[in-house]
């Protein structure tokens, strides 16, 4: 059944892997996004397909209300976010706009619109609220406990607790309302088209440019990683098969310390990309101070995900991340022009 979908942020990473496969299935696609820093229209060039690309702020109540009527809506997917947890503990002033007044900002839209439905088109309404695992605070390194749908919030920096909130006030508005909402939460991230800031693609542009590879205290913290397609799978699985005022976890059941990463990651370059004098990229790891409030481990476990919503991985991390390199390395000139332009467009 083809759909009309409200896609926040879909210029982003995530969000435009969502509205490509989206495309694919041929649902009809407004992507809103407020193209900053990491809103990129260059992150939806690739796609092959039609949609329209709305430039606005979620905070703007009146915007996403015109958006959701004129184009007779049938689902909203709030991906539109800040999510880097650096700049939030630099200055957390953004990360509460964005995250929770926007959250609330769309909800109250998708509240009027929704009301004012009937019969299955207000039945089969849904949004959907991208969230995090960092919501969910951190793991023992030495335990075997995961997080799941029925963790207690503990978030740790400003942008997990603005997330935090943002799941909150998705919670309230189906309690209250009966607003039927979904919320999502997934591990770490990776893929082509990912943010250079993020720890994948900054490993790999700071090796093939001889730069230290920073590695936050001893490189012992713990991230599960999940391939973005298989990410957004799960998504539409939670859009179409998933039930109101339910959260589904999506993991990648992909384990691994920060250090061991960047190791595997350099062994990957010294193979298919190295170096002209012959030594290791491994020879550019650094350690730096640790992140404030660095969490120690996050793990997920989607058992509800796999048998609730048949969710499944496409990846394995090795391949995952094999297959990721090769595509930062052959689309370099993406990289720079991104870098360049926010040069260009910062305050």
């Amino acid at each position: 059944m083809s759909r009309k979908l409200l896609i926040t942020g879909g210029a982003g990473f995530i969000g435009s892997t969502f509205v490509a496969q989206s495309i694919e299935r041929g649902d009809e696609v407004i992507v809103l996004d407020a193209l900053t820093y990491a809103g990129n229209e260059d992150n939806l060039s690739w796609i092959d397909g039609e949609y329209s690309l709305v430039k606005g702020d979620i905070c703007d109540t009146p915007l996403v209300k015109k958006l959701l009527a004129e184009n007779n809506i049938d689902a909203v997917i709030n991906f539109a976010a800040e999510s880097h947890v650096d700049n939030s503990i630099n200055s957390s002033n953004i990360f509460i706009k964005t995250n929770i007044n926007g959250t609330h900002s769309m909800l109250e839209a998708c509240r009027s619109y929704w009301s004012g439905l009937s019969g299955d088109k207000k039945s089969n309404f849904r949004y959907i609220q991208i969230s995090t695992d960092e919501v969910y605070g951190s793991l023992a390194l030495d335990s075997e406990e995961k997080f799941s749908e029925t963790t207690s919030y503990a978030p740790s920096s400003p942008y997990s607790a603005s997330k935090a909130a943002a799941d909150h006030l998705v919670k309230a508005w189906f309690e209250t309302y009966d607003l039927p909402t979904i919320i999502t939460n997934c591990s770490n991230n990776y893929g082509p088209r990912q943010y250079p800031e993020k720890l994948i693609p900054l490993m790999i542009s700071h090796a093939i440019s001889g730069e230290n590879l920073p590695v936050y205290g001893d490189g012992k913290n713990i991230r599960d990683w999940i391939h973005v397609e298989d990410h957004c799978a799960g998504i539409y699985l939670a859009l179409t098969k998933g039930k109101p005022g339910q959260t589904y976890c999506f993991g990648g059941k992909a384990e691994e310390n920060n250090l061991n990463l960047v190791n595997n990651l350099c062994e990957e370059l010294d193979a298919i990309h190295p170096k002209k004098n012959g030594e290791s990229y491994k020879e550019q790891i650094s350690f730096v101070s640790d992140r404030a409030g660095h969490d120690l481990r996050y793990a997920i476990n989607d058992t509800k995900a796999e048998q609730e919503l048949g969710f499944t991985r496409k990846y394995d991390f090795i391949s995952g991340l094999k297959s990721t390199i090769q595509w930062y390395l052959k689309n370099q000139d993406w990289q720079i022009q991104l870098t360049e332009k926010n040069l260009k467009t910062a305050p």
